[in-house]
């Protein structure tokens, strides 16, 4: 099992039951394909740097998962149907990338660092 991560942007004329849909809906993607959710984040709204399809804010989300590499395409097949959705990055995360997300969000929820982080490379 690999570790990922992927940032989406969702288009901003969505309301928050829309958003709340293409959320869950990119989760169950994962959950129905055999990943596991590490965690999820909703980073709201942000200006974009340069403009996309005529917009020039979006919706961020940050989803952190660990899956076989076959998932990836299908993931990334349900962003291009979707037209909520006007950017998406996936990348695998090394253990270095891990590390810090790990530290990143015991940070975030204000907790030390006490577990150290387990890498599974086969």
């Amino acid at each position: 099992m690999n570790n990922y991560e992927t940032v989406f942007i969702a288009t901003p004329v969505l309301s928050e039951a829309q958003l709340e849909e293409v959320f869950s809906k990119f989760q169950g993607v994962i959950t129905e394909n055999g990943g596991q959710i590490v965690n999820a984040e909703s980073w709201g709204l942000k200006k974009l740097a340069y403009p996309i399809q005529k917009k020039s804010t979006g919706y961020y989300f940050l989803i952190e998962f660990t899956a076989e590499g076959t998932i990836v395409d299908t993931l990334e097949t349900q962003y291009r149907r979707d037209e909520r959705v006007i950017r998406f990055l996936t990348f695998r995360q090394d253990k270095d990338a891990v590390e810090y997300s790990v530290k990143r969000r015991a940070k975030l929820a204000g907790k030390p660092v006490v577990e150290e982080v387990k890498n599974e490379e086969e």
